[in-house]
């Protein structure tokens, strides 16, 4: 699997940025996706996936600290997930890295990864 992330970028607090992750190299539709961050000096953390449920819809999960101010979305026709943003915090600033994934519970583990992109907030 091949993953390959963009979109992040500088913005201001308050403000909104789309992510996109494309992949190649299986069944997209069946893959659960997800992403997660990693600010400096922290460990990465799970921020938001979505996964197939044998049907429509898809069910998304995020991160307390995400919930209701990021979405996550895909578009099986383009092999794409999406993140999208809004109401930016300086504590958000991180590299965002997608990555197709697994559920373990309540935990998100990634399997394969992508490579990060840079989200900056100024406050």
């Amino acid at each position: 699997v091949q993953l390959q992330a963009s979109g992040g970028g500088l913005v201001q607090a308050g403000g909104s940025l789309r992510l996109s992750c494309a992949a190649s190299g299986r069944t997209f539709s069946r893959t659960g996706m997800g992403w997660f961050r990693q600010a400096p000096g922290k460990e990465r953390e799970f921020v938001a996936s979505i996964r197939w449920s044998g049907g429509m819809p898809y069910y998304a999960y995020y991160a307390d600290s995400v919930k209701g101010r990021f979405t996550i979305s895909r578009d099986n026709a383009k092999n794409t997930v999406y993140l999208q943003m809004n109401s930016l915090k300086p504590e958000d600033t991180a590299v965002y890295y997608c990555a197709a994934v697994s559920q373990y519970g309540s935990s998100w583990s990634g399997d394969y990864w992508g490579q990060g992109t840079l989200v900056t907030v100024s406050s």
